[in-house]
């Protein structure tokens, strides 16, 4: 093997032979140097395992890639004069490496930092490492050792990802169902761990289908209560006087064809937890009853006078803007502060799209459980069928108005069409043609009757269509192993289209 090396910014290199592609990790690479050439010599380097490379020139660009990109692994200059007028970098720009590696501990947490300088003093060495670098590497960069090391923080970032992904798909009892590989969705989890083993009522916010109940669930699971009942009430699904009913119980002769006492779930729930979805659509005379209930611990039945001791954990959860209600007079603000103990709110499918590969294979391995039991057939039998990356893109770009429930469905209806179709070899993979129209015809327009939220500003407000257009780019690439034949037929363009695109947008 000859030695590869480069010479910060001669971009001179000899080309030296690597290893198989297909044994890295690929990874997504933002690349921060203010030297063009020395900086398209890295990344060529880093292109040859399979890596998705971005370029950028200065730290006020590099910190703006973080805010709209995601990234695996960002490996920058230390030393850009260029950066020296930004907030917070010396004069000489000395220190603008820095800076990129704080804004990605914030921006990018999951990413690992490589800081790359010509002035590898121990100082500067300390200093980078206690900001949370990865690693440390001087020019003249030596390229096959540069490009080891991004490959082994690569392969750091993808064990911890994947053990992440492990722990998700794990049907832990106190998680079951739950996929949180998004920092959002694992926020979620280290808050529903604190909350759990408290008493306090919780408030579980969200559009429809993004997994409330589950989340109420994990609460009750653990608690110290885990033992105990756990009944979920839909208040919408009740008329005034049956839910009622439903929630504080009756005796023997309260109105026509009450013929004996019965409980209610308070009392039948008593030492265990009630979740009461969509508590928004709970008539105010209810409010006024459920918040005595709460205030005192005594319920009483329809047709009694008698009060009857009850001990529950409440957990509550709407699609609705309570707080508007509350000024709409639609909903009691005393009781919203009694259920509001603690506030849980899960982000909609579309904001949390990194978590949709995770689900959607997930609910792959359950459609074929639950297909294999309705034929009679033994679980696993036919084994587990794969999905092309066509598909799996194209459920990932969609907008999901129905979140992870809708999710869920259109898989297992995928699963059922794909077993109607004549295989020597079991399941045939997934593919497009599997995917129902609506979905894979996209979703430019969303009907009128579309959940509330879905045309509202979310985590993409801001952003230019240059850096919407960038980032589809680069994470088409990576799901296609840096083939841009494929890439250009999933991005809807031509090749050369493609090609000017991606040196418009530093891409390579």
């Amino acid at each position: 093997m000859s030695n590869e090396r480069s010479d910060g910014g001669s971009g001179r290199s000899i080309s030296a032979s690597t290893s198989d592609p297909h044994e890295q990790p690929r990874a997504q690479v933002l690349i921060v140097e203010d030297e063009i050439e020395h900086a398209e010599v890295m990344a060529d380097a880093l292109r040859k395992p399979g890596h998705i490379c971005t370029i950028v020139n200065s730290a006020m660009a590099a910190i703006e890639e973080l805010r709209h990109g995601t990234f695996d692994i960002i490996v920058t200059d230390l030393r850009m004069p260029n950066s020296a007028s930004f907030e917070g970098i010396a004069p000489d720009g000395a220190d603008a490496g820095i800076k990129v590696l704080k804004s990605a501990r914030t921006l990018q947490p999951q990413a690992e930092t490589i800081m790359v300088t010509a002035h590898g003093d121990v100082p500067t060495a300390r200093a980078a490492f206690k900001e949370g670098a990865y690693d440390f590497i001087e020019k003249p960069l030596d390229l096959a050792t540069f490009r080891a090391l991004v490959n082994r923080a690569a392969s750091t970032v993808v064990l911890r990802h994947e053990s992440g992904s492990l722990n998700d798909l794990v049907q832990h009892e106190g998680f079951a169902g739950i996929i949180a590989g998004s920092e959002p969705m694992r926020q979620i989890l280290r808050t529903v761990k604190s909350v759990s083993a408290s008493m306090l009522p919780v408030l579980i916010t969200g559009e429809s289908g993004t997994g409330k109940e589950l989340i109420a669930q994990a609460i009750h699971k653990n608690s110290p209560r885990a033992q105990k009942r756990f009944v979920a009430l839909n208040c919408a699904a009740e008329a005034e006087n049956l839910l009622e009913d439903q929630l504080f119980g009756h005796v023997r002769g309260a109105f026509t064809g009450a013929d004996k006492d019965r409980e209610g779930v308070f009392e039948y729930c008593s030492g265990g937890t009630i979740f009461l979805d969509e508590i928004g659509d709970m008539p105010l005379k209810m409010q006024a009853k459920l918040l005595r209930v709460l205030e005192t611990g005594d319920v009483v039945r329809l047709g009694s006078n008698d009060p009857r001791k009850v001990d529950i954990r409440l957990v509550s959860a709407t699609n609705k803007d309570l707080k508007a209600m509350i000024d709409a007079k639609e909903f009691r603000g005393d009781l919203f502060f009694r259920i509001k103990g603690a506030h849980i709110h899960l982000p909609p499918l579309r904001d949390r799209r990194e978590d949709i590969p995770r689900i959607v294979r997930h609910a792959i391995v359950k459609a074929v459980e639950t297909l294999a039991r309705a034929s009679g057939r033994p679980v696993g039998a036919e084994g587990v069928p794969d999905i092309t990356d066509a598909a799996l893109m194209r459920l990932t770009g969609y907008s999901w108005p129905g979140n992870v429930r809708q999710l869920l469905n259109v898989v297992q209806n995928m699963v059922v069409t794909a077993a109607s179709e004549p295989s020597p070899n079991g399941l045939p993979k997934l593919d497009l043609r599997h995917v129902p129209d609506e979905v894979r015809m996209g979703d430019d327009e969303v009907p009128d009757d579309a959940p509330s939220g879905v045309n509202a500003p979310g985590s993409l407000a801001g952003t230019t269509m240059d850096q919407l257009e960038k980032r589809a780019i680069r994470e088409t690439l990576l799901l296609t192993g840096g083939n841009r034949e494929q890439a250009a037929k999933l991005l809807g363009m031509g090749e050369r289209t493609l090609y000017r695109k991606l040196k418009k947008y530093g891409l390579g």
